[in-house]
């Protein structure tokens, strides 16, 4: 650290920015995951309106799409028990991604899956729920089963959505979205690794991005260099379950209620978006044993660890 960079420390450490390298860091925790956003810049006030401009929209996002209120759009469209609820242009976006997303994936990503949550606890523990608890979780869920015309979402009784497996990597395009209006710094947020950058480093440098090992935490199993774009990646590394010497991914197949079989690791995405990015992550891991195969098939960039 050069010493105007350290000089600069004292004066923005109490304001919730922090000087590193060529600008300033700005951290928070939301959405059950450690946030940064990280500006290309040699003016403090720049930074921390940007960071505060990420965190309100990351806190905006947390809240309207959130599965445990119940005067959320989440909650409302789970608690409205067969009757038809009307969306605002926000959520039919997400739910018209959604959509793309089942259709793409031939039913394996499905907003209405995290029902299975109630019977799958994946703490790392031997404790795997029994044939019984999934035949009787099956039957709240399938897409298909909901009618969507929008802005009109009907849900039978019983059934729920869930914007978790793309709510996080659409939060970090439209925190970015907000520091740019803010600012033409380089900027990178990144949001429990799942990141975008606007541009490299004012001196043309790229961001430099550790893939994380999922053998050894807090170790790096490479280095990408990002320079614009999003990645995203999609893995086991932390929630499983471990029986008899098989390891369960907590990548769940919504058609048969159990996790995937033989998929990767990880896998590390890189998109122009970070929701592009997360779909693709999370669609190779459905794939299994054939997550490299649809990777080369999509011509995707990406990284995988098995």
């Amino acid at each position: 650290m050069s010493e105007g960079v350290a000089a600069r420390t004292g004066d923005v450490a109490a304001a919730g920015v922090s000087a590193e390298g060529s600008g300033f860091v700005y951290r928070f925790d939301a959405m059950a995951s450690p946030c940064e956003v990280r500006i290309d810049t040699d003016q403090s006030a720049v930074a921390l309106a940007a960071g505060r401009a990420a965190e309100a929209e990351a806190r905006r996002i947390e809240t309207k799409f959130s599965r445990y209120r119940a005067d959320s759009v989440v909650g409302r469209i789970n608690g409205a028990r067969g009757r038809p609820v009307e969306v605002d242009g926000e959520t039919a976006h997400l739910l018209d991604f959604a959509d793309q997303c089942f259709v793409l994936s031939q039913g394996r990503f499905d907003v209405t899956s995290g029902v299975l949550r109630r019977i799958w606890r994946f703490d790392g523990s031997d404790r795997l729920p029994s044939r019984d608890q999934i035949l009787g979780v099956l039957p709240l869920i399938g897409w298909r089963r909901a009618t969507w015309n929008a802005p009109h979402l009907t849900l039978p009784e019983g059934m729920e959505i869930d914007f978790g497996g793309i709510g996080k990597e659409y939060a970090v395009d439209r925190a970015l979205a907000a520091v740019q209006r803010l600012t033409d710094a380089p900027a990178l947020v990144n949001f429990g690794g799942d990141l975008r950058a606007s541009s490299a480093h004012a001196d043309g440098s790229p961001w430099l991005v550790a893939i994380e090992s999922v053998e050894h935490e807090g170790c790096a199993a490479g280095v990408i260099e990002l320079r614009q774009g999003a990645l995203a990646t999609s893995g086991d590394a932390r929630r499983f379950l471990a029986r008899n010497g098989i390891r369960y991914s907590h990548i769940l197949d919504p058609r048969t209620g159990r996790p995937v079989r033989n998929a990767p690791r990880s896998v590390t995405v890189a998109a122009p978006t970070c929701i592009h990015a997360g779909m693709v992550a999370t669609l190779a891991m459905l794939q299994g044993a054939k997550a490299e195969a649809f990777l080369k098939r999509e011509g995707a960039k990406a990284w995988c660890i098995r």
